[in-house]
């Protein structure tokens, strides 16, 4: 299997432009997460970005996944840019779909100067309620979905690993709709 992260921009009007395909885009996504192809995803808090996760056992299934889905052919998202994870921590259970912006948690990116260790830590964080799932790509950067609302909080769980350095983490927000 394949993951891979799937970083969006939206419409400037992303939360107008939405509406009229909300319900299509929300069922279709659930029914790729039912048949095991979505992992999870969300927009960021102000709307300009949005991030999915998908599991596949092809690459070439992803442009279809993203390119047919109501927010792209509706211009809800303008443009997207995959990445594969080289290792990826899978979550242990997909939590339920959560549609009014309250499930916040943050995004984690940066490098870690021992793989092989940093991903031990992030199976322990998952294993510790802290991590969604997250993994690394062949650069050896790391993307981590932290089950914290607060950016400090989730770059420090990373950090006090030892496994990455504080000063090279960047945290974003986002809304963990599924």
């Amino acid at each position: 299997m394949i993951a891979v992260h799937v970083a969006i921009e939206t419409a400037e009007n992303y939360l107008i432009r939405r509406e009229p395909h909300r319900r299509a885009h929300i069922e279709r996504l659930m029914g790729l997460r039912a048949d095991g192809m979505v992992i999870g995803g969300g927009p960021a808090p102000d709307g300009r970005t949005a991030d999915v996760f998908y599991r596949l056992t092809r690459a070439d299934q992803l442009a279809p996944l993203v390119e047919e889905d109501p927010y792209y052919l509706g211009r809800v998202w303008t443009a997207y840019r995959p990445r594969s994870f080289a290792q990826f921590v899978e979550p242990w259970e997909l939590p339920p779909v959560v549609l009014d912006g309250s499930r916040r948690v943050t995004i984690v990116e940066g490098p870690s100067g021992d793989l092989d260790m940093a991903q031990f830590a992030l199976i322990e964080m998952r294993g510790a309620g802290r991590l969604a799932f997250g993994g690394f790509f062949d650069d050896g950067q790391t993307l981590a979905v932290v089950r914290s609302p607060d950016d400090a909080e989730a770059v420090g769980w990373l950090a006090e690993t030892g496994f990455w350095v504080s000063a090279e983490l960047r945290a974003r927000p986002l809304v963990h709709v599924l």
